[in-house]
């Protein structure tokens, strides 16, 4: 299917994230800043050695949105890089965009060191507004799709109401429980209470879950993502610049980013999105299986995604997400398939995209302290919602 596997020679040889605020006292530059500097040095080279700069999404409005507060152009600035290559845009495979554009400047010889980062600050913005990150009040700038003006005039206003639609189709079609799906959300909260860096750490229970409000049905507050401010960033290296770094690299195995569906969030098969044609084009890239991996960090802006993400992903049968993981006991740290080990999105805060990646990398190298894995040889990092959808199986040499 595919002649040529790029990414297997590409590696990620640094990790580093700011502080986790809501909200944070720093700027977003700051905390970029903050965060790429840990990643340069945990990489064991200095800002010389950078020859190119990725993000996701990117500034295209140079207002600020507090969705991308900070480009690739303002962080070559504020780190003084003189680089070969820079990119940073919406358009691309969601919030692994960055790194899949990375990989692919490093694999045409454009780089040998790139450093990707993600920022965002709508913990900040919601102290001033608390719609600021409503669909209505998108710029073209910062989501310029034609999509979002066919929903608004229908009093969708915000993500839930959508991804409630295939949460309410999932429950309908396969018998999926409210029950089944607080196993989601509950789990990463035991897993945030081990990280220091976690926004919310107090255990739940599935009582307090059931619960817990409505706010788009059958989805409740604890299905929801948890805005904060933070900046994380990576360092990904050509192979034979990695062989001389401190760490062992960590291998890019597959990428996936295949979208075959319309990009329309109420035109894709609604229990699927498109996690199966990303995981699809993902185990085509590579011999390893869903069986050899040993921790998963999957994209929870809702806890419906991330049951969508481990179907599509192959882990369970389509259909079946629900019951994989009643019970919790599966997903957990000593279960056989531990699920955002550093309590993800829902509780550990809405890092978007690269909190997942920072964090494989993290259990991988074996830094994760209390929440640390016996076994962590193989992850794989599934973000995005709808029809944006990138993975990334990563495996430390």
């Amino acid at each position: 299917m595919f002649d040529r596997v790029f990414e297997k020679d590409v590696k990620i040889t640094g990790i580093g994230q700011s502080e986790v605020g809501r909200p944070s006292l720093k700027s977003p530059l700051r905390l970029t800043v903050d965060a790429c500097l840990e990643a340069i040095s945990d990489a064991g080279l200095t800002c010389d050695d950078i020859d190119g700069v990725a993000c996701w999404p990117g500034d295209h409005n140079n207002n600020g949105d507090s969705f991308s507060p900070i480009g690739s152009h303002a962080a070559k600035t504020a780190l003084g890089l003189n680089v070969n290559w820079y990119g940073g845009g919406y358009e691309g495979p969601g919030p692994l965009g960055g790194v899949i554009a990375g990989a692919m400047a490093i694999a045409s010889g454009l780089c040998r060191n790139v450093l990707v980062f993600r920022t965002i600050s709508e913990a900040s913005a919601r102290q001033t507004s608390r719609t600021s990150n409503s669909l209505h009040s998108k710029t073209p700038g910062r989501d310029g799709s034609y999509m979002w003006r066919w929903y608004t005039p229908y009093n969708v206003f915000s993500a839930v109401s959508m991804v409630a639609m295939y949460a309410q189709r999932h429950f309908h079609e396969f018998g999926t429980t409210s029950e089944q799906l607080g196993q989601i959300p509950i789990v990463c909260r035991a897993n945030a209470a081990l990280n220091p860096k976690a926004i919310y750490r107090d255990p739940i229970t599935i009582e307090d879950y059931l619960a817990s409000r409505f706010i788009s049905t059958p989805l409740r507050m604890y299905d929801c993502d948890v805005h904060c401010d933070a900046s994380t960033a990576l360092i990904l290296s050509r192979a034979d610049v990695a062989r001389d770094l401190p760490h062992p690299p960590i291998r890019i195995e597959a990428i996936g980013a295949a979208l075959n569906s319309p990009f329309s969030w109420d035109q894709i098969p609604l229990t699927r999105m498109v996690t199966a044609e990303v995981g699809s084009m993902m185990w085509a890239r590579t011999d390893l299986k869903p069986s050899d991996v040993d921790t998963v960090q999957l994209y929870d802006g809702f806890s419906i995604l991330t049951l969508m993400w481990l179907e599509g992903l192959g882990f369970c049968p389509h259909g079946e997400g629900g019951r994989f993981i009643e019970g919790g006991s599966r997903i957990s740290l000593s279960g056989e398939l531990p699920l955002n080990t550093n309590g993800g999105q829902l509780s550990g805060g809405r890092t978007h995209g690269l909190g997942y990646v920072h964090e494989a990398c993290t259990q991988l190298w074996g830094r994760g302290g209390a929440r640390q894995l016996k076994k962590a040889n193989v992850a794989a990092v599934g973000a995005g919602g709808g029809p944006l959808g990138g993975s990334l199986l990563l495996v430390r040499e």
